[in-house]
């Protein structure tokens, strides 16, 4: 066995990621990346397996991992895998005690989320392409800032989610709640484009709204292609949620409406895009004010 086999024995990764399978598909995939990350990283320590990890051990970690300038809810979400994976370690009587039990990643005021500019959305969007796959990626970008969409709910949209006559997707999104978002015009425009034309020409599940060339459903990766290939600078599919939100605010929407409009469970998660706004209002105030 190889190095990095014996540390997915010793810290028993493989039925660990197996006890996750009932989680969404990305949370397994990113306790089980961001475990074997502590492992590896405990390794150099010359700690092998985790009844030999402390609390002290964890801070450090956290801490170190701070200095890589992370986002905050990167951050978070290793805190959290770690406690979902000591809890777990505990229960199975692989430790004798949780190290990681209230573990949380360090405060601070952590990155505000990147928010494109008219400029850059028109640079995405101001295509009309002929080809299946430029009809495809148009569609794409539009739905992404038209209604906020995460990636995994665009990819998961179904056909029968796109109703062009209300201009609506349904979406499934985070804890399988359904959520029916109103689109623009030249979004609906661009779906129904896709799906009257190119879409027909591209092989995959008949059911799903976007395919990529292998012949299945559009995914992540496939979506942050699309983005390369057309943004005028590095931008993150995620991105694209966090300027229409952002818009939507500065434009004088309702928080709760903005709140509804995400999925958001809590008023609290959609309150980041407040200070979002505020930051942009104030680039625009020292930028044109006489005396700022």
């Amino acid at each position: 066995m190889d190095a990095t086999g014996d540390l997915v024995a010793a810290w028993d990764v493989a039925p660990y990621e197996d006890w996750l399978r009932g989680r969404a598909d990305e949370t397994r995939r990113a306790y089980v990346g961001d475990l074997v990350a502590f492992a590896q990283w405990m390794s150099r320590s010359g700690v092998t397996g985790p009844a030999e990890v402390d609390r002290l051990h964890l801070r450090r970690y956290l801490a170190s991992l701070g200095t890589r300038r992370l986002a905050r809810a990167t951050m978070a979400r290793k805190a959290a895998a770690l406690r979902c994976y000591f809890a777990w370690s505990l229960r199975r009587g692989r430790i004798p005690a949780d190290p990681a039990r209230s573990l949380r990643a360090p405060t601070g005021k952590g990155r505000l989320p990147r928010v494109l500019s008219g400029a850059e959305i028109a640079a995405l969007l101001d295509h009309r392409d002929g080809t299946p796959l430029e009809q495809r990626d148009l569609a794409v970008l539009e739905l992404l800032y038209a209604a906020g969409l995460r990636v995994s709910e665009l990819c998961g949209l179904d056909r029968a989610g796109f109703d062009g006559r209300a201009r609506t997707v349904t979406v499934l999104g985070k804890g399988g709640k359904e959520r029916r978002v109103p689109i623009h015009d030249r979004a609906a425009d661009a779906l129904r484009v896709w799906l009257e034309g190119g879409r027909a020409a591209m092989a995959g599940p008949q059911e799903a709204v976007f395919v990529n060339q292998r012949g299945g459903r559009l995914g992540p990766r496939d979506v942050r292609r699309i983005l390369d290939r057309r943004a005028v600078s590095p931008t993150h599919p995620h991105a694209m949620r966090h300027t229409f939100a952002t818009h939507l605010l500065d434009g004088g929407a309702d928080l709760r409406v903005v709140q509804e409009l995400l999925g958001h469970a809590s008023l609290a998660t959609t309150q980041i895009y407040t200070h979002v706004s505020k930051e942009r209002l104030r680039a625009v105030y020292e930028g044109t004010h006489p005396r700022a």
